[in-house]
Parts: structure tokens; sequence; C-alpha cells
């Protein structure tokens, strides 16, 4: 029997997120205070009584979810009363990864349990990171928030989306996806000289590195594999709309546009990859105290040389969520535990399990 840890991607965030633990425990308030000394403004605020367009907020979504997940796995003996959150929970679970979260109820049960192994959606793969301990809890939030920055300077240099696909085999997508994409990427090594902005700590500015995609409006690709029939897929808007047309004519039951600000996990992302690689090659990366089952192979990693490179490649590759989970059952997990808003992930794993 094996107890893997699991955390969520960006679209589980709820206007009161982590008070509960900020109000019962010690711990999670000298972490939360920590948190918004790092970031230079107080993030609890935001989190615990902001509006929801707040929230919404790249630069707030991410280091929010982060800390709601990180801190809720940190604190020791809680119980279900402790962590059941429900904001205006809807009938289904269902859920797409930087997309909206449909159900906000949220129950952990944790009592001083080591995970046997630990896995993330997206943002994700940062929390578990940190509660394996291959990241320190200052630098894994440095690094989402330089992330939470960079992917949005990227999503305001092309329009782009992501679209819900649900009821259709992967190998369908995968192909009707690759018969449109038409694509070149170039970067180039000049810093724009208008979208310097300060990194988390204040001390430096990290330029924007620019980028030209030829053909843009033909870029489409399978970004989230979150279950089988369910796979979000991210690209310019020519490119989902067509991709839309094409999936439901082949038989998709729906074609669900995102109300997102970018198309995340594609190749319009390369140049937030290049931004956040300088930080993640700088940042120190220490041995997990179990394996990571990484975003871009859904494969177990201790190695913190091939757990970094995998970390650069994610913001481009898609999220093999059904791989990873289908690659821990087969390890041996027999035990998921949430951390983190929602419990979408969750109902995948169940769907993944059949």
């Amino acid at each position: 029997m094996k107890h893997a840890y699991i955390f969520p991607g960006q679209g589980a965030q709820f206007i009161g997120m982590g008070k509960d633990l900020y109000d019962q425990y010690p711990q999670a308030k000298a972490m939360f205070e920590e948190a918004n000394d790092i970031l230079g403004f107080r993030i609890t605020d935001l989190m615990f009584s902001g509006t929801e367009e707040d929230l919404k907020q790249t630069r707030v979504t991410q280091p929010a979810i982060f800390l709601h997940s990180v801190i809720a796995a940190t604190c020791e003996e809680f119980t279900t009363d402790d962590l059941r959150f429900t904001i205006e929970a809807s009938p289904t679970a269902e859920h797409f990864d930087n997309g909206e979260a449909n159900n906000r109820q949220s129950s952990i049960v944790n009592r001083k349990l080591k995970p046997d192994m630990v896995a993330g959606h997206s943002l994700g793969e940062f929390s578990a990171l940190v509660v394996a301990k291959s990241l320190s809890f200052a630098d894994g939030l440095r690094l989402v928030y330089a992330r939470a920055q960079a992917m949005q300077r990227a999503c305001e240099m092309e329009e782009s989306t992501m679209a819900a696909i649900l009821g259709l085999d992967d190998e369908t997508v995968e192909r009707i996806c690759g018969e449109i994409t038409n694509y070149e990427l170039r970067i180039t090594n000049e810093a724009s000289p208008d979208c310097n902005e300060s990194s988390p700590n204040g001390n430096e500015e990290t330029p924007n590195r620019q980028s030209s995609i030829v053909n843009r409006q033909s870029v489409v690709v399978p970004a989230n594999y979150n279950s089988p029939g369910q796979l979000v897929i991210s690209g310019t808007i020519a490119g989902i709309d067509q991709a839309c047309q094409r999936l439901k004519e082949a038989g998709a039951k729906r074609a669900l546009p995102l109300k997102v600000g970018g198309a995340f996990h594609s190749p319009l992302m390369q140049p937030a990859a290049e931004e956040l690689k300088k930080a993640i090659e700088q940042t120190q990366f220490e041995t997990p105290i179990c394996p990571i089952y990484q975003n871009v192979d859904a494969k177990p990693h201790t190695n913190p040389d091939e757990i970094k490179a995998n970390l650069i490649l994610q913001l481009t590759a898609p999220v093999k969520w059904t791989q990873m989970v289908q690659a821990m059952l087969a390890d041996g997990a027999t035990e998921f535990s949430e951390f983190g808003p929602g419990n979408v992930l969750t109902g995948l794993v169940a769907k993944i399990r059949g």
C-alpha cells in the first residue's frame, strides 16, 4: 500500500481559501505571513477577503493556490472538518486546469501521513516539490511568482486561449490538432525594452524575451490529458475555433472554450519558459524524500537535475495527468490525498481508475 499526495493547478481558487488554516494553526499563520513578506504585498488579504477579479489575476492566482496547497499539507493532524470548504458547489466535478473549477468543495484527511509519492497538475507540481522537500518553501514561492508573471507576459504577446474536449479519444484529438497546426516559433535574445518587471525579491529585473510566431493563426495542441475522454487543447483563437468545429464533427460530445487568458502548455508559452529557465537554474533543488511524477513524461523522478529540466519544459509541454495517475497506480498507489482548494483531482483519479 502506497500513499500519493496530489496538488491542484490554476482554476481551483475561491475567495476565503486558506482562512481557516490561518486562523486555526500558528504554523500556517507564520507561513502565510512569510509569504506576504516574500511577495511584497499581502496576498492573504486577496485570498481571504478580496474580489473574484483580484483572485483571477495570474500573479495572484498561482501563488495563492501554491500557498493553500503547501500549507495544508505541511500542517499536522488535520481532520476532515478542519479542511472542508464549500463555496457555491455545483452538481458536477468537472474541472479543467487553467479554467474555472465547478466544484468548490474540499475535504482532506491527514494524520501525520508521509507520502510515498507526489504529483501536481501543472502549477501543482511546484507544490508537490516543496512538500517532498526538493524545494524550500521560500524558493518554491519565488519560482511560482516568477512563473505567474512570465506566463502573464507571454499571454499578452499572443492572443490565445484553451478549450475542453469531452467524449473523444486522445488519438483523434491529437491527429486533428496536428493537421491544423502549422507554425514556426522564433525567439530572439533581445530583451523587450518596455517589459521589464522586478523579480519577486525586488532586487533584479527580469527581461522579457521577444518572440514571433509564423502562421500564428493555426497553432493548436493538446495541453491537458485530464482523464480518458477529457482533454484540453491550447492555441491561438483561430486555431481553437477551427479545432473545436472539426472535433465536434469527429464526434466530440462537447468542445467548450475556457475563460482563460492564454494558451498554457503550448508553444506560445515559449517566451515564458525562456524567462523561467534562468530562475529555475539558479535555484537550489534537493533530492526529494519520495519520487515526484512529473507532468512532461509522467515518470517518477528523484534526480534534482532531471526535475529541473522537466520543470523548464513544463510550460510548453502537455500535462500528462492521466498517464501520471496510471503510472502511480501501476507503482502501487492505493490512496490519494489532495491538498489545496477543491477536490477535482480526486474526481479525475476516480475516473482514471475506472
